[in-house]
């Protein structure tokens, strides 16, 4: 009986299963690539109730991070301002606002403003502001040029993945600045910041943990 297909028809199968396994990596890696953090919460900008403008008030204004977020160096929470915090300022500037409907009804009736929470890390991941920030990690290392963001709203500027933790941790010298200089924006380096950090950390007994424990327990 005659051979109905060429011999070369016998490479076929190889081909086949080794196209299949090249698009089975493939896809694997566009999956872990473009699914990672980087893509998916970088540039997460909820709406919030109140358009607050982080550039009308840190930049132009001058306000400092910590007279709203005051827990920032105690808690492991960075707490968002109490209207009272608000309305400080805001029973006297701008008080018929209509923007600031809002806080003047939260206000009036004693509720907290349901801010919408931008940054998320898993339940499963410990996080301390407060461990960080006395550190010398300064506010603009995780969350970005808060002065720049308008009333817009804030956006998620880093991806807070695992990886890009461990590369602070395991490197530290290259982002630790002085403590007083934490909540400035556009803080720029000297020029020996590496080899003063280096000292800080010996001196200080730095140690960011890279082991699992410390961040999942």
């Amino acid at each position: 009986m005659p051979q109905l297909f060429p011999k070369k028809a016998n490479t076929l199968p190889l081909l086949s299963l080794g196209a299949s396994l090249l698009g089975g990596v493939l896809l694997v890696f566009l999956v872990w690539y473009y699914f990672s953090p980087e893509f998916k919460v970088v540039g997460y900008q909820p709406d919030q109730p109140v358009p607050y403008s982080h550039q009308i008030h840190v930049d132009k204004l001058g306000m400092d991070c910590q007279y709203c977020h005051t827990n920032v160096a105690n808690s492991k929470h960075a707490n968002v301002p109490a209207t009272e915090t608000c309305m400080t300022c805001h029973s006297q500037v701008k008080e018929n606002s209509p923007k600031l409907q809002a806080v003047r009804e939260s206000w009036a009736n004693k509720e907290p403003i349901e801010w919408t929470k931008v940054n998320h890390l898993p339940d499963y991941a410990h996080f301390s502001h407060a461990a960080h920030v006395n550190k010398g990690v300064g506010c603009e290392t995780c969350h970005g040029r808060i002065d720049q963001m308008g009333a817009e709203g804030v956006y998620q500027a880093e991806p807070l993945s695992m990886g890009w933790c461990l590369d602070c941790h395991r490197q530290p010298e290259k982002y630790l600045r002085p403590n007083d200089e934490i909540t400035t924006m556009g803080y720029t380096q000297p020029a020996n910041f590496v080899e003063r950090n280096l000292d800080r950390i010996r001196n200080r007994g730095i140690q960011p943990p890279t082991n699992c424990s410390a961040c999942h327990y």
